[in-house]
């Protein structure tokens, strides 16, 4: 079992919110994906070969692919969990941090929930 040594400085209210709001923005991307069809482009039924990926044959029902809308979400929050992604490793933060504490650091940000914690309340 691993035991992290890292006791972390209070990251900056702008982080946390970074982080959290990647958290939301990578459940609603999960949600809004597993509720599309499979395809995004409309597709007719097919089943996959026995032997092909999980040695299983499945068959697929038509896929009326995405609409424009679907799609337009979809690239919308993509694009926002890459800036928020780019905002989280790039922030001032880690050059404090030590090369070898940046792990343990980055995992502990991931789990601070706003409001949790000494002095998080204005989260």
């Amino acid at each position: 079992m691993s035991h992290h040594s890292y006791q972390n400085p209070r990251e900056p209210d702008d982080l946390l919110v970074a982080q959290q709001d990647l958290t939301q923005v990578r459940a609603d991307l999960a949600d809004l994906i597993k509720n599309l069809p499979y395809s995004v482009e409309p597709m007719e039924a097919w089943q996959r070969p026995d032997g092909y990926w999980q040695n299983a044959p499945k068959s697929y029902p038509d896929s009326p692919g995405w609409s424009e809308q679907e799609q337009t979400e979809v690239v919308g929050l993509r694009e926002r969990e890459r800036t928020l992604a780019a905002s989280i490793v790039t922030h001032a933060f880690w050059d404090d941090v030590a090369s070898t504490d940046l792990p343990d650091a980055r995992s502990q940000l991931k789990h601070v929930r706003r409001g949790d914690g000494e002095g998080q309340e204005s989260l």
